[in-house]
């Protein structure tokens, strides 16, 4: 049996606005490969979508940002100096989270637009034009509310046009999360608007204001299999992780840089001298000489870093390695916000 299936733009675009959806649309690409699901896709849902999604996803990432931004702000504000801190802390950690998680939005998208790609969409017809006009003139719904519906009367004109050619034993549902304009007014929502009933047996045709319910009335091992999947797979690291990382592999980089400097300063090659005599030299000259009080100071911060992590930790390095280091720390900065090849020290 094929569940043939009409999923109103409504559902498309709140798809995209939480990750946790993101097992639903993986079950119902996996259901359209195998042909347990045909999508019935009306041109004017595809050109909704388009026309929306940007202001969706851009909606998504910043509301859930914007409470977040206000929330430290009272923090840094109002809270008692004892424990703000570590609160900070926390909420950098969450912060963190809500930037990797904005990348959720950007996947349903791509999952909802090969979706899409599964089937050719429905042109609207003359004939469907027609009948939806009659619904206007007659308040029909979706029309019942005095606005213009013309849009959702032709995605519901197409699904009657669908379910007159249904076959054997399949399946059809209308999904739909705009229950002002397809469902029953100040009664149960979940049941169609009178006007609409008729279309809906509750079994070769079912009308649904939620896609997880239905599918898991087909598929239910499926998408708890895409559940577990989704659940266990990779955790980001934390911001706290990242920062620890990148402290490390900077102090590690610094070091082995001076011990060029070391080199220079055995060999002859860099004189070690008074900040007296370096102000005296000529720019040209100063290429060649260190001043001694700096020189003191970096084999002392030298010590310091062997001190805090150990000489085990501190090299030397084959090129390889050093080569990893570097591209280590130039990978970590770009996720915290740096450009790529960012290896000062």
């Amino acid at each position: 049996m094929t569940l043939n299936l009409l999923i109103d733009t409504s559902v498309w675009l709140d798809l995209t606005k939480d990750p946790r959806h993101l097992p639903l649309l993986d079950a119902l690409f996996a259901m359209t490969e195998t042909d347990e699901v045909t999508l019935i896709l009306p041109q004017v849902i595809v050109d909704e979508f388009a026309r929306n999604r940007d202001r969706v996803m851009a909606a998504s990432r910043a509301s859930l940002s914007s409470h977040f931004k206000r929330v430290k702000e009272a923090i840094v504000q109002f809270a008692p100096e004892e424990g703000r801190e570590a609160t900070l802390k926390q909420l950098n950690e969450v912060g963190h989270r809500i930037a990797t998680g904005g990348e959720a939005v950007n996947e349903a998208v791509e999952l909802i637009e090969k979706l899409f790609a599964t089937t050719k969409p429905v042109p609207v017809s003359d004939n469907i034009k027609a009948r939806a006009a009659d619904r206007a003139i007659t308040k029909a719904a979706p029309f019942h509310r005095q606005m213009n519906g013309i849009g959702d009367a032709i995605i519901i004109e197409t699904y009657i046009d669908a379910l007159a050619e249904r076959e054997g034993d399949d399946a059809f549902a209308f999904v739909t999360h705009n229950i002002h304009d397809f469902s029953q007014k100040g009664a149960d929502t979940r049941l169609p608007h009178p006007d609409l009933a008729t279309l809906f047996d509750g079994v070769h045709s079912r009308y649904s204001t939620n896609l997880g319910a239905l599918l898991n009335e087909f598929a239910s091992d499926l998408i708890e299999e895409i559940k577990f999947d989704r659940e266990y797979s990779q955790e980001p690291r934390e911001l706290s992780e990242l920062l620890e990382a990148e402290d490390k592999l900077t102090q590690q980089i610094w070091y082995n840089r001076k011990w060029g400097i070391i080199s220079r300063v055995e060999s002859g090659a860099e004189k070690l001298v008074s900040r007296e005599e370096w102000e005296k030299a000529s720019p040209e000259e100063r290429q060649g000489l260190m001043v001694d009080t700096i020189w003191e100071g970096m084999l002392a911060a030298m010590k310091r870093t062997e001190e805090r992590l150990g000489k085990d930790n501190l090299g030397p390095w084959s090129d390889f390695e050093w080569g990893m280091l570097s591209g280590k720390l130039s990978t970590i900065r770009w996720m915290l916000g740096d450009e790529w090849d960012m290896l000062d020290t």
